[in-house]
């Protein structure tokens, strides 16, 4: 019997246990499906990280070593090529891994932390043959940082999400040539400071309303045609343009690991695809949390690390018998041009001084009011002159703005032109 298990050993399963143990629990199992302890942060070699949570500049791996040596210090128990087949709704794990089989463990309370995946050149149908050359930039940031491959000399990139726009960088400082990055959508997907940092100080050029209309090659790619798009996302005709590249890499957007979500039938959100949680982050199943990338893609690996600490927390309180289960619940409401908001209710008892509402955007803003209302009256209004989909967006409530009237709905809304 665990207090708690933790499935998933990256960057939000590691803060989850470690603020587990912090608050008293001390039977703690995290749960690991790779052969090292740090998830996706071991192939991110770049700087950048730990400026929130650390007030410096370091490496994935950098950040991943404080986490990975205090939960060595603390004694905490991990299994790593530890794969989770299962999980009941009584909190039973069933994981298998070479050394010791199938093993089956009980828990008082589960965080679910696996983090996500790269969609692959399937979700997106390209036509073309299955030639070799295509990675998702994934796949080839480890294959160049980890296992030490040089994926290709001539490059295109589809997609420009943080970690497509970042492999830009790496590979132009490997000698390859990052021939252009493309977008389908008419603005970029990543950070404005990956795409300053890694596009515009190389020169790479970036195209947005653009997107590939097929892949020539047999045995290795050999060039790709790339098509403009109208503002309905239909391909312009006679925009067609051939381009001879040897590699096509793939940064086209990011799943949460939700395969064991599903069979739990906890509620899921259709925008994020992932589960429902509370102030808590606990999901629609009682004592199961959830946290990181599992929930919603995040940008920035602090955010990862301070909503992880609140599940681990709460997974703590639940396991000790703590955790406040009645009560008001507010239900947060994503309103006009938001996409979606984290967390999704709000049980106000579980609330001590504040609580961060986690969203994005739809589309591209510029100077507009974000406006909080509760029950349809207005709380408090925020004016942003730049609103981008692929920067997470951060409003801090505090408790009197839930408690000074009995509300029940929690809407977030962007309001263009002045009041």
């Amino acid at each position: 019997m665990y207090d708690v298990a933790v499935i998933g050993g990256g960057p939000a399963g590691l803060a989850a246990a470690i603020e587990a143990r912090r608050n008293g629990i001390q039977n703690i199992l995290v749960i690991e499906r790779d052969r090292e302890l740090g998830g996706i942060l071991q192939q991110c070699i770049h700087n950048g990280f730990g400026l929130h949570i650390f007030k410096e500049e370091l490496t994935g791996p950098e950040y991943a070593e404080r986490f990975v040596n205090e939960l060595n210090e603390l004694g905490i128990e991990y299994k790593l090529d530890s794969m989770v087949l299962e999980i009941t709704k009584d909190k039973k794990v069933h994981y298998v891994n070479s050394k010791d089989g199938f093993v089956s463990i009980q828990a008082k309370s589960i965080i679910l932390a696996m983090g996500c995946r790269e969609r692959t050149r399937g979700a997106i149908g390209v036509a073309g043959t299955r030639p070799a050359g295509v990675f998702t930039a994934g796949t080839a940031q480890r294959y160049l940082n980890m296992e030490g491959y040089m994926v290709g000399k001539k490059i295109v990139i589809l997609g420009s999400g943080d970690i497509g726009l970042i492999m830009a960088r790496r590979l132009t400082l490997e000698g390859a040539e990052v021939k252009i990055v493309l977008e389908r959508m008419p603005y970029p997907g990543g950070l404005t400071r990956n795409i300053v940092q890694c596009l515009n100080d190389y020169n790479i050029p970036l195209k947005v309303s653009h997107t590939i209309s097929s892949i020539k090659g047999k045995d290795r790619v050999e060039g790709v045609t790339i098509v403009q798009l109208d503002e309905s996302g239909r391909i312009i005709p006679g925009s067609e343009q051939f381009m001879e590249c040897d590699t096509l890499i793939l940064s086209v957007g990011l799943i949460p690991e939700n395969e064991l979500s599903e069979k739990l039938e906890m509620r899921l959100d259709k925008v994020t695809k992932g589960p429902y949680v509370n102030e808590a982050m606990e999901t629609s199943v009682s004592g199961i949390f959830a946290c990181g990338n599992v929930v919603h893609v995040h940008d920035i690996v602090d955010y990862v690390t301070e909503e992880s600490r609140i599940a681990g927390r709460n997974a703590a309180k639940y396991a000790k018998g703590e955790l406040k289960t009645e009560g008001r619940l507010v239900e947060t409401v994503p309103g006009n041009g938001i996409s979606y908001i984290v967390p999704h209710t709000i049980r106000v008892n579980n609330i001590e001084n504040k609580v961060d509402l986690l969203m994005r955007v739809r589309q591209v803003f510029h100077d507009v009011r974000m406006i909080i209302k509760a029950d349809g009256e207005k709380i408090r209004e925020i004016k942003k002159s730049h609103l981008l989909p692929g920067e997470m967006e951060r409003v801090s409530l505090d408790i009197k703005a839930l408690t000074c009237k009995n509300i029940a709905k929690l809407e977030v809304e962007i309001c263009e032109g002045e009041e």
